[in-house]
C-alpha cells in the first residue's frame, strides 16, 4: 500500500491513519502535515478581523471528505479504534488489534460487525431477520438484515393525499408519489375552475376578492383567499403619521396630522426628523457632522447623508496574490481582482478569459468538432482534446469502390485508412468446373525473400518487405465420391486428388479353398470371364498355403492329411493304441471304427475278452468278462457260514451273507458247552485268588519272623493270631484320597465365594 501524500510505501511498523469516507490509509505524520497546510491555505487570505472566527474544515487527500479542525488525528489507533499503538503481530493484518470489530453497520441496523479488526468498510449485515414487504401485504420471510427491504411487486393500494385515488405503483418504500391523475378543481375563492393534478388541489387565482367589507364603504383587496374577509382596515382607532396621537374616525375620513414634531429616525440611523407630523417619507439628513473616511486615514465635516471617500489608494494584494487593490479609500475587504487572467490554457489554442485568480485555470470552454472520415458523423469535444480523442464511430457505410475482382465489396462502416481485406468467397471457376470457395485472395501480402544479401555478419538484418499481389486459387477441395481398389467403401476425396486408392483394409475375397479370405491389403482385382462378383478372389489375390482346419468327427484327434481344400475331409484310417477296460491288455483299433461306433459297439471293441481282475466288496474276484464301469454287486460264490461259537458250519452264497438274509444261530448243545466253559473259568479264577492269598500270608510270616529274631530279650507268648478285616487293611488307602478331595473342594468354594 502507498501513502498518497508522500508516495512512499506504508510499512507494518509505521503509525497510520485511515479515512472514514474512502478508507484510504496514510502515514499519521503525513496526514497531520496535510491538515495543517490545508487550514493555513484556507485562512491565509482572511483579514485580521475574520481570522479565528470560523472553524474551517480540512479535506481528505483522496475523497475530499471534510473534517473539522478538532478532528485532526494526533494518536495512532487500530482500524476499529479500540487499541492505541497496536503491537506488531505477523499473524494479523497490519495495524490490526486482532479483536472483534464491533463497529455499527452503515446504514445503522442495530447490529455490530463480528469480523476481526479489519481495514476498509464493514461488509453488509449478515444477520437473518424476518421482515415483510414495503406494503405489508406479503407474509414475513427470513432475509439478510442488509437486504431486509424488499418488494412483493404487487400494487401498493394505499390512499393518496388527494383522498380519491389509490397508489397503482408496485410495492415500494417510503411515501407514495403524488397522484398523477388530472381532475377539475376550483380555486380557493371558488370563482374559477381548471384541470389540475390531484396532488395539488389548493390553488389561487389572480383575481382580487372584491367582496364588500362590513363597513359597507370599502371592498376586500386581498387576492383569492379562503374564509371571511375580516374587518375594514380603516375601522377602529387609527394613529397619525408620526404615531404619537390616536383618533377614532369613520372609515371614510383620513387621519389628520397632530402638529407635533415627527421624531422618526432618519436613514443615517443617528439623527431624527425635525419636521412637523407629515405624511410620506422623511427628508434626507442635512446636519453637518465630522466623518471619517472608509479607510480610516482622514476626517472631514460634511452633511450626514453624504458618504466620505478619500483619495488614498489601497496597497494590499488582492486574492489573486498578484495585483494590488488600488481602490480609493478601501476599507480592508478588498474586492476580487477584476483583471483578466490571460494565461494560455491547457489546449494551447486559447487564453483564460476569467478574472485573475490563484491556482490553475479552468479547462478551455471552447469546443472543437471531430469528424469521421466521410464527415457525416461529428462529435464536439473540449478544445485541446481533438488530438488525443478517437474519431467517432460512423454508422454510414463505406462508399469506396472495391479493389478486387468482385463487383461490390462487403458492407462495412466508414473508417480511416485502407479498407479491410475482402472476405467474400473467390467464386472463380477452377479447371475441374467447381467454384473456388476460399476467401478472396486478389490482394494478399507476400513476404519478399532474397532481395538483399548481407555483406557479412556485422551487417544488421533488415526488416522483411511485404508486397501486395494476387495469389492463384488453391487446389479444389470439393469432396468427390471415389470407390477404393477393392470395392470396400466409397469415400469423399478432394477433387484435386480424386483417384483410385487403397482403403488399407484386408482384401477379404474368398480364396479357391472356400475356407479362407485374402489377407492382402486392399488391391486391384482383375475380373475373370466378365464376372461382376466382388467376393471371389482374382489372380492378384494370395494363394492359400495353410493346413486344413475343418472340424474332425467327434472323438477323432487327428488332423486332416490334405492341405486346405474345399468339401469334406477323407475318413481317418489311423490305428489307435488304447487299453481295455481292465487296463491289462493293449488293443489296436482303427480310428474310423471307434468314432463311428455307438456305445455298445465301443464297449465290445475295447474289451479284451478275458475275466475281469477286479475284486468285489466281499473280496472275491469278478466272474464277468472284461467290461466297463463298476462290477456287479451280487457275488454267487459259495462260502462257509459258522455259528458264534464256531461249532456249527453251513455253505451259502456270498451275496446272501452281505445282504444279511442268512444267519446261523447256536443250538442247545452249544449253549451247555458255553456254560460249562464259563464255570471252569470262574473256578480257575477263584483258585488263583486263593493261591495268591496264601503266597502273601507266607511272605508276611517270614518277614515277622525276621523282625523277632533281632530282639535281645525274646519272650515267647502264646499269641492268638486274629485275622484283620478288609476295612482295617485298606482304610488308610481309602481315607487319604477322600480327605484330600474334601480339602480341595472346600478351598475352591472359598475362592469362588470371594
Amino acid at each position: 500500500m502507498t501513502c498518497l501524500i508522500c508516495i512512499a510505501s506504508v510499512k507494518r511498523n509505521q503509525a497510520v491513519w485511515s479515512c472514514c469516507g474512502c478508507f484510504c490509509i496514510f502515514h499519521l505524520v503525513c496526514i497531520q502535515k496535510w491538515a495543517k497546510d490545508s487550514l493555513f491555505l484556507v485562512s491565509s487570505p482572511l483579514t485580521d478581523d475574520d481570522f479565528g472566527k470560523k472553524d474551517y474544515p480540512w479535506p481528505c487527500p483522496k475523497c475530499r471528505f471534510e473534517y473539522k479542525r478538532s478532528e485532526t488525528p494526533s494518536r495512532y489507533y487500530c482500524y476499529c479504534g479500540k487499541v492505541e499503538n497496536p503491537p506488531l503481530d505477523p499473524w494479523l493484518v497490519p495495524h490490526s488489534c486482532g479483536q472483534i470489530c464491533e463497529r455499527e453497520f452503515k446504514p445503522p441496523c442495530g447490529h455490530k460487525c463480528l469480523l476481526l479488526c479489519h481495514p476498509g468498510p464493514c461488509p453488509p449485515c449478515p444477520k437473518m431477520v424476518t421482515t415483510t414487504c414495503h406494503c405489508k401485504k406479503a407474509k414475513p420471510v427470513p432475509r439478510r438484515c442488509s437486504a431486509k427491504e424488499w418488494s412483493c411487486r404487487l400494487p401498493c393500494g394505499r390512499l393518496l393525499l388527494c383522498g380519491q385515488h389509490t397508489c397503482e405503483n408496485p410495492c415500494h418504500a417510503g411515501n407514495c408519489q403524488p397522484c398523477p391523475r388530472v381532475s377539475k378543481q376550483r380555486c380557493i375563492c371558488g370563482r374559477q375552475t381548471a384541470e389540475r393534478l390531484c396532488a395539488s388541489p389548493q390553488w389561487q387565482c389572480d383575481q382580487v376578492c372584491g367582496k364588500a367589507l362590513p363597513c359597507g364603504n370599502h371592498t376586500c383587496e386581498q387576492v383569492c383567499h379562503a374564509g371571511p374577509c375580516g374587518d375594514c382596515p380603516r375601522s377602529g382607532k387609527r394613529s397619525c403619521p408620526c404615531g404619537k396621537s390616536k383618533f377614532t374616525l369613520p372609515c371614510t375620513e383620513d387621519v389628520p396630522t397632530c402638529g407635533d414634531s415627527c421624531d422618526k429616525v432618519l436613514e443615517c440611523g443617528i439623527h431624527k426628523c425635525s419636521q412637523r407630523c407629515h405624511r410620506g417619507p422623511c427628508e434626507i439628513c442635512r446636519q453637518e457632522v465630522e466623518k471619517q473616511c472608509r479607510c480610516g486615514k482622514h476626517t472631514k465635516r460634511m452633511p450626514c447623508h453624504k458618504p466620505y471617500l478619500c483619495e488614498t489608494k489601497c496597497t494590499k494584494i488582492r486574492d489573486c496574490q498578484k495585483h494590488q487593490c488600488r481602490r480609493k479609500c478601501c476599507s480592508g475587504n478588498c474586492p476580487p481582482c477584476d483583471q483578466v487572467c490571460g494565461r494560455t490554457l491547457g489546449c494551447r489554442n486559447h487564453k483564460c478569459p476569467s478574472g485573475c485568480h490563484r491556482g490553475s485555470c479552468n479547462p478551455c470552454p471552447e469546443t472543437v468538432d471531430v469528424k469521421c472520415n466521410c464527415g457525416k458523423t461529428v462529435i464536439k469535444v473540449p478544445c485541446g482534446r481533438e488530438r488525443t480523442i478517437k474519431p467517432p464511430k460512423c454508422k454510414q457505410l463505406c462508399s469506396r469502390p472495391p479493389t478486387c475482382h468482385h463487383p461490390t465489396q462487403e458492407k462495412h462502416y466508414c473508417h480511416f485508412g485502407r479498407c479491410p481485406p475482402c472476405r467474400q468467397s473467390c467464386q472463380k471457376t477452377l479447371a475441374c468446373g467447381h467454384l473456388c470457395p476460399v476467401p478472396c485472395h486478389d490482394e494478399a501480402l507476400v513476404k519478399q525473400t532474397g532481395l538483399h544479401q548481407s555483406a557479412g555478419p556485422w551487417e544488421q538484418p533488415s526488416e522483411p518487405a511485404f508486397i501486395q499481389t494476387a495469389l492463384p486459387c488453391p487446389p479444389c477441395q470439393v469432396p468427390v465420391p471415389v470407390e477404393c481398389l477393392g470395392q470396400h467403401e466409397v469415400s469423399p476425396l478432394p477433387c484435386h486428388s480424386a483417384g483410385p486408392y487403397s482403403c488399407k483394409r484386408p482384401c477379404g475375397r474368398l480364396l479357391n479353398c472356400q475356407n479362407h479370405t485374402c489377407m492382402k491389403e486392399c488391391h486391384h482385382v482383375t475380373k475373370i470371364n466378365g464376372s461382376a462378383d466382388g467376393k471371389k478372389a482374382g489372380p492378384e489375390c494370395l494363394q492359400c498355403e495353410e493346413e486344413c482346419t475343418k472340424p474332425r468327427p467327434p472323438g477323432c484327434s487327428h488332423r486332416c492329411v490334405l492341405p486346405c481344400h474345399p468339401g469334406d475331409c477323407p475318413s481317418c484310417l489311423q490305428m489307435l493304441k488304447i487299453k481295455c477296460h481292465c487296463k491289462l491288455s493293449v488293443l489296436y483299433i482303427e480310428c474310423l471304427k471307434l468314432t463311428s461306433a455307438d456305445l455298445k459297439e465301443k464297449d465290445l471293441l475295447t474289451s479284451c475278452k478275458n475275466q475281469c481282475p477286479k475284486e468285489l466288496l466281499c473280496g472275491h474276484r469278478c466272474k464277468e468278462i472284461c467290461h466297463s464301469g463298476c462290477c456287479p454287486l451280487n457275488c454267487n460264490q459259495k462260502v462257509k457260514l459258522r455259528c458264534p461259537c464256531k461249532r456249527l458250519k453251513k455253505e451259502v452264497q456270498c451275496s446272501k451273507i452281505q445282504e444279511g438274509q442268512v444267519s446261523l444261530e447256536c443250538d442247545a448243545l452249544c449253549k451247555e458247552m458255553k456254560r460249562k466253559a464259563s464255570e471252569i473259568k470262574e473256578a480257575e479264577a477263584k483258585a488263583a485268588i486263593e493261591e495268591e492269598k496264601r503266597r502273601q500270608q507266607a511272605e508276611l510270616e517270614a518277614f515277622e519272623n525276621r523282625l523277632k529274631g533281632r530282639r535281645k530279650n525274646k519272650r515267647r507268648k502264646d499269641e492268638i493270631e486274629i485275622e484283620q478285616s478288609s476295612w482295617q487293611k485298606y482304610k488308610n488307602l481309602i481315607m487319604l484320597p477322600v480327605f484330600g478331595v474334601a480339602v480341595v473342594m472346600i478351598a475352591w468354594l472359598m475362592v469362588y465365594n470371594d
